[in-house]
């Protein structure tokens, strides 16, 4: 059996070392290609994904799911990594980005078994497994729970003409947004009762969410693509079918989906 928490702690190793040989904005930055998802790679994204994988595709069996190169090998676990989510922080110095890894036995979010985000801002471990619950730092998430009541709403893949056409629409239902730039971190919070509610204003694809999930949906709490519905059979691959919304109950992600949609 692979340890997938300690391929991942590695990972994170990985990942930081690319941090320190490319420093600056100046060397993370530039554009180097155009993603399989779609953006545009930059340094930053090109180097983290390479060391990834360099380590990833040593483990038999696999077929990695990956933001920039797209999908790659035929094995029946799914890896699914985002190497950096939160790119345009990281590239800028902003502490607000992660490392994403899923770990699957089939094709579908309902298959994710194994979920892994780190922070490189803080050095928060976020962890879950199928069925045994979630972690931070190797802890229990504790009785804290997002609230109903939406105080703290997050906005998230978000331009600002995003956010000036869909602000208004949240008027009485939140009372606070925070736009932090990283999905993957943002649901992590949700699971910790940080936020009590996430958005994202355009497709959301599972590499950005789909280690995330794990942690929101152990904690018992509710998330949904509600524009391509169930969520348990989205497609781990490449493609933004619906955005994400999640909360504390599926009646709250409802009313949030319902404002927004308006």
């Amino acid at each position: 059996m692979t340890d997938w928490l300690a391929v991942c702690r590695e990972a994170v190793e990985d990942v930081r070392g690319v941090l320190v040989e490319l420093p600056t904005r100046d060397e993370r930055e530039p554009v180097v290609g155009d993603g399989e998802g779609g953006d545009e790679t930059t340094a930053i994204d090109a180097a983290a994904e390479r060391v990834i994988l360099e380590r990833l595709q040593r483990i038999e069996g696999t077929t990695i799911v990956s933001e920039e190169v797209g999908i790659v090998g035929d094995g029946p676990t799914r890896i699914v990594v985002d190497p950096i989510d939160g790119s345009l922080n990281a590239k800028r110095g902003i502490p607000f980005f992660s490392v994403s890894i899923a770990v699957a036995d089939g094709e579908t979010m309902d298959d994710v078994a194994f979920g892994y985000v780190y922070d490189f801002g803080t050095g928060e471990e976020w962890v879950a497994e199928r069925g045994r619950g979630a972690l931070l730092n190797g802890a229990d998430l504790g009785p804290i729970y997002p609230k109903e009541e939406i105080e703290i709403l997050s906005f998230e893949a978000t331009l600002t003409s995003s956010v000036a056409e869909k602000a208004a629409s949240v008027v009485g239902l939140a009372y606070r947004l925070r736009i932090m730039g990283s999905l993957a971190l943002s649901l992590c919070h949700l699971a910790a009762g940080r936020v009590d509610a996430v958005c994202s204003l355009k497709g959301a694809r599972s590499v950005d969410i789909a280690a995330a999930q794990l942690l929101v949906r152990e904690r018992g709490l509710a998330i949904d693509l509600p524009e391509t519905p169930p969520f348990g059979s989205a497609p781990l691959d490449l493609e933004g079918r619906s955005r994400c919304v999640a909360a504390a109950t599926p009646e709250v992600c409802e009313r949030l989906f319902a404002a927004l949609s308006a």
